[in-house]
């Protein structure tokens, strides 16, 4: 059994992190467009809609609509991105400090997954 307090103040916390991530998409959209990865076509597309959709994730966390759904959907995209940006990056990573900070954000993404999967295990059906 888990405290319901406790949970959802967890719950705001996560939801500040994404939105501030999310936003952060928008004030610095071409310094992310050099991490869309080449097969992909739209670069900075790619950037904006993602902040949306991260500031969707925490605008729904927030307000307790649909979480369970914006969870798995949150969840599924950082994995991806850990997936196509972050494990590629760190495979060609040039040099010890490149290798810290991509190793950080592949980390950072992975425990945000984690933590969006809590939420969506833990939020009504």
């Amino acid at each position: 059994m888990y405290n319901k307090s406790i949970y959802k103040i967890g719950v705001v916390l996560y939801a500040l992190v994404i939105g501030f991530f999310g936003v952060n998409h928008f004030l610095n959209g071409t310094g992310f467009q050099k991490t869309v990865p080449s097969f992909i076509p739209g670069g900075i597309f790619w950037v904006y809609l993602t902040g949306a959709a991260l500031i969707a994730a925490a605008i729904s966390f927030l307000t307790g609509k649909q979480t369970r759904l914006a969870g798995w959907f949150l969840a599924a995209f950082l994995i991806i991105v850990v997936l196509t940006v972050h494990l590629p990056a760190l495979i060609h990573s040039p040099g010890a400090s490149g290798v810290n900070i991509v190793l950080t954000n592949l980390v950072k993404d992975t425990g945000l997954a984690g933590a969006a999967l809590m939420i969506a295990g833990n939020s009504p059906r």
